[in-house]
């Protein structure tokens, strides 16, 4: 017998000899040197076996043709062999037809190699009947299917069938556990996720790094950050996929500090970052508005590969136009050696938020000459840039050519544009028609579009209406009441304001506490309305009472009428005087060289008045002084801001 399994051992090398592709000629010489030895039906999984995993998927299925009496274990590879061909539908009707003569067509291999094969063809109702027929299904045979509906794009009905298996009492392996968490994270079902992990703790498999892995992409897809960074502390082999998942969910749950927080230390732990983590980090310092945080993670891949990436290359775009640096987020985009339709969109639209609307324009016509063809997302950034700088009538035309040059429908955010276009400019009632037109239900933006134009123009009427809408869609979010709270104190309206304001307290609704932040030496300093905890505050409340000094000779006056408050007008330009992006300005000044621009992000709308002073201490510093609230982007300079009092 030692004889023949040297025999045997030969002729399996030479069938895995790389790119070995073997006549059928030989294949029978094969079989029949294996019969003659005896050994045929012991040995013939394993060749099949052999054939099958390094790639030789003909030849398998010849060596089973010629077997007189194919087993339950020769017929799982023969399957496997034919799922791989161009044509896998063909070769496995004829191994399932065969199948179906033999006593064991319903072994449960047999079965999920049957299942998967039709899974792999689309043929999913297949895949289902091969299931069925199981009376015991097997791990390997629930998985088979989870992944068989996940694979057609049928992910809640993947986790249905996940249910029913750990009802059943499957017991998870590794394997079937990341499959299952990945399929919860994909439609955000906490409850059975959360469910199938408690399994997984159980089963004693949690300290697997995929595992572990796909419950943490669940936390986070879920928004749940704390429990995620439960699972990555305990992890004990944290790779750059772990990192980058936390990394990337404190980044899209609203955590940029934690983000870029575990992004350097990361590095510190000598990780190197994938791109997807530095994509991440570079939207951490967008939020933030930190500029030079956002150049230090972006110096952590090769320049090259920033180039060549169209993921890293968008990011950066996006961090630096949102940082108020569209030079640099312009010197990217020209050096980027592929430039796909969402690369041009980050720059269309960097350009119309900093109020660059001309070139914005301009480079639209250059990416159809490219051979590019604008697409939905392209017209969001046109008609922000004519949001942002109130070309109503450029903005129509756009809107216009969009549905109609384009055959674009417009989605509600190219009506929520429209909407605040037309509000901003003080057309409330061509707005107002143009929800009422709209082919969809009007969400909280479209109507925020309008109540902040009713502001501007002092519409009371329409702004309750429009506030009304609010609180139905969302009846938490204090913005709305405060805003109408501003309107009636415009109008001298001291009784609804107060009325609005109880209203709001029997309700339990607190106004979201004003705070900008700013950036130095890769520290973000916050402050908030009032603010004298930092170390500086009494250097930077001197340099406030210096620029009101100054402000006060060149003619400001404060515009007392947005403090929602009916207090006395001298209470009111103290409560002015402490915003929060001033605070920050003068921060900033006392820290700063002169000359060096400065850069704000606030997490509210500028008032008015803050408006108005930041334009003088533009002038009186010589600084340029970029603020980025939540609603509009503004880029003061001598005096002047680039949203040109539209905002």
């Amino acid at each position: 017998m030692s004889d023949a399994a040297a025999a045997v051992g030969r002729l399996l090398t030479g069938v895995l000899r790389p790119n070995n592709h073997l006549p059928p000629l030989t294949v029978k010489l094969l079989h029949a040197r294996l019969l003659r030895l005896h050994l045929l039906t012991d040995l013939s999984p394993l060749l099949l076996r052999a054939l099958s995993s390094t790639g030789l998927h003909l030849h398998a299925l010849r060596v089973h043709s010629l077997l007189p009496n194919p087993s339950h274990l020769t017929f799982p590879f023969a399957l496997k062999a034919a799922s791989r061909l161009p044509d896998p539908l063909s070769a496995g009707l004829q191994l399932h037809g065969r199948s179906l003569k033999l006593p064991y067509h319903s072994n449960p291999h047999v079965l999920t190699s049957l299942l998967s094969l039709y899974a792999r063809c689309g043929l999913l109702h297949d895949a289902q009947k091969a299931f069925d027929e199981m009376s015991h299904p097997s791990t390997v045979s629930w998985t088979a299917l989870i992944t068989a509906y996940m694979d057609a794009g049928r992910v809640q009905e993947a986790v249905g069938v996940a249910r029913k298996a750990f009802a059943s009492g499957m017991r998870p392996d590794s394997f079937t556990a990341v499959r299952v968490l990945t399929a919860c994270a994909r439609v955000t079902d906490l409850v059975t996720g959360e469910a199938v992990w408690r399994a997984v703790e159980q089963e004693g498999i949690a300290g697997n790094v995929f595992v572990a892995t796909a419950a943490l992409d669940l936390y986070v897809k879920c928004g749940e950050m704390q429990k995620a960074r439960a699972v990555f502390d305990k992890m004990q082999n944290k790779d750059a996929v772990a990192w980058g998942a936390m990394v990337g969910g404190y980044a899209s749950n609203g955590h940029p500090r934690e983000a870029l927080e575990l992004f350097f230390a990361m590095q510190a732990e000598g990780m190197t970052p994938e791109c997807y983590t530095v994509a991440g980090a570079l939207s951490a310092c967008t939020r933030l508005g930190a500029l030079d945080l956002g150049r230090r993670a972006a110096r952590m891949v090769h320049w090259d590969e920033v180039l060549d990436n169209p993921v890293l290359g968008t990011a950066l775009i996006d961090m630096y136009a949102k940082c108020g640096s569209t030079g640099e987020a312009w010197m990217v985009f020209q050096q980027m050696r592929k430039r796909d339709i969402i690369v041009w969109n980050a720059m269309i639209l960097g350009l119309g938020m900093t109020g660059h609307e001309k070139i914005a324009f301009a480079l639209v016509g250059q990416m159809e000459k490219s051979g590019m063809t604008p697409n939905d997302n392209t017209f969001i950034g046109l008609l922000c840039s004519c949001t942002h700088t109130g070309l109503v009538k450029v903005g129509r035309r756009y809107f216009h050519n969009m549905t109609q040059s384009y055959r674009i429908s417009p989605r509600i955010e190219h009506y929520g544009c429209m909407v605040d276009l037309l509000s901003r400019a003080g057309l409330l009632e061509e707005a107002y028609q143009l929800i009422e037109d709209m082919p969809m239900q009007a969400n909280a933006v479209i109507w925020g579009a309008l109540l902040g134009g009713c502001k501007i123009h002092r519409d009371a009427v329409l702004a309750e209406h429009a506030l009304k809408q609010l609180i139905l869609l969302e009846p938490w979010n204090s913005g709305n009441y405060v805003m109408l709270s501003n309107i009636y104190s415009n109008s001298g309206r001291w009784e609804d304001a107060a009325k609005l304001r109880l209203e709001m307290k029997a309700r339990g609704i607190e106004k979201v506490p004003a705070s900008s932040w700013v950036e130095l030496d890769g520290k973000v300093h916050e402050f908030h309305v009032g603010d004298n905890s930092h170390p500086l505050s009494n250097k930077i409340y001197e340099k406030l009472d210096e620029l009101g000094m100054e402000m006060k000779i060149m003619g400001y006056k404060p515009t007392t009428e947005v403090v929602m408050f009916d207090i006395e007008d001298e209470e009111k330009e103290h409560t002015l005087v402490h915003h929060s992006e001033k605070i920050a300005i003068a921060f900033s000044l006392v820290t700063t060289e002169p000359g060096e621009s400065i850069r704000v992000t606030k997490n509210l709308r500028v008032c008015s008045d803050c408006h108005s002073a930041i334009k003088l201490i533009s002038r009186i510093t010589n600084r340029e002084i970029i603020v980025r609230d939540n609603n509009r982007f503004h880029c003061f300079r001598d005096g002047h801001c680039s949203c040109n009092d539209y905002w």
